[in-house]
């Protein structure tokens, strides 16, 4: 796949997103690591999204996440900032921290370094809360370069927040 289709995916994906929302009149906000703000840019660069998108963080570090995002220490420690249970910390601190309707958070590893047996580069989470406090976490492997993989976390990440916006 390459950089100019998935660009051209996450662009249309984000039109989507920010059109459901205002129909819905419903803000949404995001929590981001491994994007660095990929899916913030990508909603931010649709005309109109003031009028859903709350904002976001990019938190890198741990440090971050925890004093931005509210993700317990004892989290990153016995799990780490790669796993289910950071991912859904993340997101239930961006939606508490912007009162939002719907957040996504992100945390993965994008590599090339960083992986592990257990993490291998590509493996990400999202976690996205839907409305009513309504919480998933996807787990994903994805193969392919360190942008590559940012780019499908962002497509994916905006899926899911579009898919979320149809439940309401």
């Amino acid at each position: 796949m390459s950089d100019d289709y998935i660009m051209q995916d996450i662009a249309a994906l984000a039109e989507r997103v920010v059109e459901a929302a205002s129909k819905r009149c419903k803000t949404i906000a995001v929590a981001e690591s491994c994007t660095g703000g990929m899916i913030a840019a990508a909603i931010t660069s649709v005309a109109g999204s003031s009028r859903v998108f709350l904002g976001g963080v990019v938190s890198y570090s741990n440090e971050l996440k925890e004093l931005f995002l509210n993700v317990s220490r004892e989290t990153l420690i016995s799990h780490g900032a790669v796993s289910p249970q950071t991912a859904l910390q993340m997101v239930r601190g961006i939606a508490s921290r912007t009162n939002a309707d719907l957040a996504v958070a992100v945390t993965g590893i994008a590599g090339p370094s960083g992986g592990t047996i257990d993490k291998p580069v590509g493996l990400v989470y999202i976690s996205v809360k839907g409305i009513g406090g309504v919480e998933a976490v996807h787990e994903f492997r994805f193969t392919d370069d360190r942008q590559e993989i940012r780019g499908k976390t962002t497509t994916e990440a905006l899926r899911l927040l579009f898919g979320a916006l149809h439940r309401v």
